[in-house]
């Protein structure tokens, strides 16, 4: 089993920046990939970024790519990050993080093993 904490949801004005963190115990050898997904009001949940636990090969939804980053913090693969920066109204949701064993793609909800309970991000215009 694998646990995952979210942190570091806020509110902040747009053009902001804000870290989210996304803590890991458990079972983390048996982890591949670690993945952000968002959840807006009254839309489905979808994919943000995500990063090979091994490789720290990273991959973004163009609607992030150039403003967020993922980044894990150390080789014990138990804290890893979301920068986000010139963040947008839309950019609004509930953050979770996720963590897929071998198999699937990371940007599928379906393929995710473990989430975590989110953390809110509110962007004001």
């Amino acid at each position: 089993q694998v646990q995952l904490v979210e942190s570091g949801g806020a509110s902040v004005q747009a053009g902001g920046s804000l870290r989210l963190s996304c803590a890991v115990s458990g079972d983390t050898a048996s982890i591949n990939r670690m993945v952000w997904f968002r959840q807006a009001p009254g839309k489905e949940r979808e994919w943000v970024a995500c990063i090979g636990t091994a490789s720290g090969s990273t991959y973004y939804d163009e609607s992030v790519k150039g403003r967020f980053t993922i980044s894990k913090d150390n080789a014990e693969n138990t804290l890893y990050y979301l920068q986000m920066n010139m963040l947008k109204p839309e950019d609004t949701a509930m953050y979770y993080c996720a963590a897929k064993r071998p198999g699937g793609s990371c940007s599928q909800r379906s393929a995710m093993n473990y989430w975590g309970k989110g953390t809110l991000v509110t962007i004001s215009s």
